[in-house]
């Protein structure tokens, strides 16, 4: 049984212990300014002395978790081991947007388990970052003004069907997706308005890291 342990009204830093750009997660912070971390995220140094609201996981990866308790960071170990740290993030706390970092980049089994758990918790609004890339869960209708020849690309974690797009060189309407089928990567936005939307969830969309303030903005909330 899961319990929420944090309730957030503004957007959330969520910061793993994979490779992060230390300008990306001041940018993160501006848009999201409350930090958690998913265990060994913990252990990085937050800008201008700020602290973590809380570390949530298995405690496997912190390295001093007494010195982050007496600075007055919560520490919340979860020792179930049926889900990966961001997952036990995201089902502890509750915010309306979630900025995760730490998360793409690194070990290539850690990204696909992130990855794997935007399809999981789709209820929860996060984009992960990475060095050239922000990756998020599509949600049902998605509507974002993006210059001409921004890359983007759709990666279906599962059968996604009734798809309708405008704004894409390659329309992908009418299409069926599939992990093991058609898969819709190295797309490009016309300019302006690109509108994606489909009856089945599961697609992830994967853009520039540039876009992350836009697609913050555009993105709905619960």
């Amino acid at each position: 049984m899961t319990q929420i342990l944090l309730r957030a009204s503004d957007p959330v830093t969520l910061v793993g212990g994979g490779p992060v750009d230390p300008r990306q997660l001041e940018v993160a912070l501006r848009l999201a300014p409350e930090a958690v971390a998913a265990d060994g995220g913990g252990n990085l140094a937050l800008p201008g002395g700020q602290r973590f609201l809380a570390v949530i996981g298995d405690m496997d990866s912190l390295r001093d978790p007494a010195a982050l308790a007496d600075a007055g960071v919560a520490l919340h170990p979860i020792a179930e081991q049926d889900s990966t740290d961001l997952e036990k993030c995201l089902y502890s706390v509750e915010a309306p947007l979630f900025l995760g970092l730490g998360f793409l980049g690194g070990r290539l089994d850690h990204q696909l388990a992130a990855m794997s758990a935007l399809a999981r918790h789709p209820a929860q609004q996060v984009v992960l970052l990475g060095g050239e890339d922000i990756c998020f869960l599509c949600p049902p209708a998605l509507e974002l003004d993006l210059a001409a020849g921004t890359r983007v690309s759709l990666f279906p974690m599962g059968p996604v069907a009734g798809l309708r797009s405008e704004g894409l060189r390659w329309s992908v309407a009418g299409l069926d997706f599939a992990p093991c089928g058609r898969i819709g990567t190295s797309n490009e936005a016309l300019g302006g308005p690109m509108r994606i939307a489909f009856d089945a969830p599961g697609m992830l969309v994967i853009l520039p890291s540039s876009s992350l303030a836009h697609v913050a903005q555009r993105l709905p909330k619960p």
